[in-house]
């Protein structure tokens, strides 16, 4: 992909946000992450649903339903998972409100700084994982509530070009898992887990 400079013409608006989460975790593949002066494409993603999903934190957490009510959609909903790593969400507000979450991006520039934040792994390692990458942009709880329409340095910009996209069912939770909510660009090195073919699905099962 030739260099990609994020500009506030590139600036992925409001509006987008204002749509069901499965239709802006989907399409938030692709988009290129602008944090801290590195860029990262978001390469997947899952959609989290703030009405009746038992795995969003507005199911059991009154706060979430509180961030909810008073932010505006495109506003960044950042919490710490188990007490070690930082979780990147977006709040979306359609036919349906809730969240995306951030679980794999592909590394474009300021890989020095990512790498030296996160141990001088291999940039496939960078950003594979929801507190991968966090911890490789420098995002923290300081960014809970930061308006992610209002500053082109620290916000998602506009693909600048499409990845095909493959939807799969979410990880790392216990509830709702059956949900085909987890959306990645296919066959990509930068994910967290590779979604398998379906071929392969078929093959296990027989066997099983």
């Amino acid at each position: 992909m030739e260099f990609y400079r994020p500009s506030h013409r590139t600036l992925i608006p409001r509006s987008f946000y204002e749509r069901d989460p499965l239709i802006c975790a989907r399409e938030l593949i692709g988009a290129v992450l602008a944090w801290n002066g590195c860029l990262a494409r978001v390469v997947e993603t899952e959609a989290y649903d703030a009405a009746d999903d038992e795995a969003c934190h507005t199911f059991f957490k009154p706060s979430a339903r509180r961030f909810v009510e008073a932010h505006p959609p495109g506003t960044a909903y950042v919490y710490l998972n188990y007490g070690v790593h930082w979780m990147l969400n977006v709040l979306v507000r359609g036919s349906r409100e809730g969240f995306v979450l951030f679980r794999g991006v592909e590394p474009l520039a300021g890989l020095e700084d990512m790498r030296e934040r996160r141990g001088g792994l291999p940039v496939e390692k960078l950003g594979s994982g929801p507190g991968k990458l966090t911890q490789a942009l420098g995002i923290t709880g300081s960014d809970h509530g930061r308006d992610l329409c209002a500053d082109f340095r620290r916000g998602f910009h506009r693909a600048p070009e499409a990845l095909p996209v493959v939807a799969d069912g979410r990880i790392g939770i216990t509830r709702s898992i059956h949900l085909p909510w987890r959306f990645s660009a296919a066959d990509h090195p930068h994910v967290s887990v590779r979604v398998k073919k379906a071929e392969a699905r078929r093959e296990k099962s027989r066997l099983a």
